[in-house]
């Protein structure tokens, strides 16, 4: 059985993601422990409220640390909603600038939409080589609640494999979910999302070593 580490930084659903993970048949435990994160199968890092929130909470528990040590050692990250937003390198909410994790370039700002936040179900376009889509319909549904987003991947070549972009939208384009090699992420919430975000979620499942 596969041992998942949800991070505990004082945001997300943490509960709500540890039983969407554990359905999937996974060993779930809900940490703020540096060693426990660290050496788990995989880590969950979810995500709501501020980018500069969820970034001082990340921070007071060494989160980018252990999100940094994980990458290096090929060891697979799921960010989720926020959690996906701070992995890139900064987000501007309200005219303020916060660094991310910069593990991937980009910017994090307010969607260019008549409507938001951008609060239920909407479909995304996965590419046909997504792992994490494998074997959903394209016509598939997931639940997306945030007003911000990256609206341009700045990234062309990945550290390990070239990544994989899905892309939805609402107003404009923003990116819905990527496959970076041992680092996953969607802007969508898969343990929201039903029958589909617990597909997406045993997908990204497989991928443990």
């Amino acid at each position: 059985m596969k041992r998942v580490a949800v991070l505990d930084y004082g945001s997300g659903n943490l509960r709500s993601a540890e039983r969407a993970v554990a359905r999937t048949g996974a060993d779930v435990t809900v940490t703020a422990d540096f060693d426990t994160a660290l050496n788990a199968d995989g880590l969950v890092v979810p995500g709501v409220g501020a980018f500069a929130a969820c970034m001082e909470g990340l921070r007071s528990v060494r989160g980018e640390q252990i999100i940094g040590r994980r990458l290096a050692g090929g060891r697979p990250v799921l960010g989720i909603c926020v959690g996906m937003q701070i992995l890139f390198a900064k987000g501007v909410e309200h005219g303020i600038s916060t660094e991310g994790c910069d593990e991937w370039p980009g910017t994090v700002d307010r969607l260019d939409a008549p409507v938001l936040p951008h609060m239920g179900w909407n479909t995304v376009a996965a590419p046909a080589e997504s792992v994490l889509f494998r074997d959903i319909p394209g016509d598939t549904r997931f639940y997306f609640v945030h007003s911000y987003g990256v609206r341009r991947w700045e990234l062309e070549s990945g550290r390990f494999t070239p990544p994989v972009v899905t892309w939805a939208e609402h107003g404009d384009r923003f990116v819905a979910a990527v496959e970076n090699g041992p680092l996953c992420a969607t802007q969508f919430h898969p343990e929201k999302s039903g029958d589909a975000g617990a597909e997406v979620l045993r997908n990204w499942l497989s991928t443990l070593s």
